[in-house]
């Protein structure tokens, strides 16, 4: 097994604001730093960045990094990482350098493993190369990123996508995530669960960012529903039905039915069990409660049931989801 060459886009001369920064040193911090007891050679790491003027000096903000390395050094790399693309290519729709885009593709057709952490999918995508492919990002641009890509199977469920030769993850933490994997990948399982622990992280975290997702309630303009949808979230621990809610909102059921579908886009069972798995959620971060109260409190009845729901819904149990938030004193 061998670890290679790990170069990692630098887009200095697109702003990338400071907090991106974070995407950035979770690739430094596990290729780029020697680790000759697990596996050697290490990785060989380079920073590779993206403006003209100045090849040698990358002017990020709160820092400054010297790298002989540039665009043209992405071919030849074994793994070519995009951290993140600016937040105005993200929300905006501004384009990237068109000779990042190139530089991507010429570094795929080379041979490369391909990765983007976050909103580093959107480069990736705008090189085309996640057409027909199944890829995710931040839970919060993955919409943007299904709109401006229809080619790309986008799935928000998930923390990383390994595609093979190209690999994608979600957001923040969930980037550390796929790092360690392609150190799975690379060098075994044992090289990484070693590193994981060095690094005081879990070497695999169960379920999706799905568990990360806000449930609440879809913002909707249709006021005449809002007394109904606050009455029922303070009384989900009863076996509310359409009849019940249409009732108190002095509607009939087809046109409760009709009303809450076109305000909140979902249909009032689908909107109840959001409802109870958000309560259940904030139960579990919040509280010490046992399991089978929870899934009382919150409607969702038995232990059981509360699992069942849980594991389809969130991607993991409801013990796993309490142990990724623990709760404060």
């Amino acid at each position: 097994m061998s670890a290679g060459s790990v170069a990692v886009i630098v887009p200095e001369d697109i702003a990338v604001p400071s907090w991106d920064l974070y995407e950035l040193s979770l690739p430094c911090t596990v290729f780029g730093k020697p680790q000759p007891d697990l596996a050697d050679p290490w990785y060989e790491l380079r920073l590779c960045g993206t403006g003209q003027a100045d090849p040698g000096g990358l002017a990020v903000p709160g820092l400054a990094l010297r790298t002989p390395y540039g665009l043209e050094d992405l071919v030849g790399a074994d793994t070519v990482i995009v951290p993140s693309v600016p937040d105005a290519c993200v929300e905006d729709g501004a384009p990237l350098p068109p000779a990042l885009v190139s530089a991507l593709r010429d570094a795929y057709d080379a041979g490369a493993r391909m990765v983007s952490l976050c909103t580093g999918a959107f480069a990736l995508a705008e090189a085309g190369l996640l057409d027909g492919r199944r890829a995710t990002a931040h839970w919060m641009h993955t919409a943007q990123l299904a709109e401006r890509y229809p080619k790309v199977q986008v799935d928000d469920s998930v923390l990383y996508v390994d595609d093979g030769d190209v690999l994608t993850s979600a957001g923040l933490t969930a980037g550390l995530d796929l790092c360690l994997h392609l150190v799975r990948r690379d060098l075994g399982a044992h090289v990484a669960n070693q590193l994981a622990r060095r690094m005081v992280v879990p070497a695999h975290r169960p379920g999706g960012q799905a568990q990360f997702v806000d449930l609440s309630v879809p913002a909707t303009d249709d006021d005449g529903m809002a007394p109904v949808l606050e009455w029922a979230r303070a009384n989900l621990d009863q076996p509310l039905t359409v009849e019940d809610l249409a009732r108190q909102a002095a509607m009939s059921p087809r046109t409760f039915y009709r009303r809450l579908q076109g305000a909140t886009g979902m249909t009032p069972l689908q909107w109840l069990l959001n409802q109870r798995l958000s309560l259940a959620q904030s139960l579990l971060e919040s509280t010490d409660l046992p399991i089978e109260k929870v899934g009382e409190l919150s409607g969702l009845g038995t232990a059981n049931n509360l699992r069942h729901h849980f594991i389809k819904q969130v991607g993991v149990s409801p013990s796993d989801y309490r142990r990724a938030f623990p709760r404060t004193a």
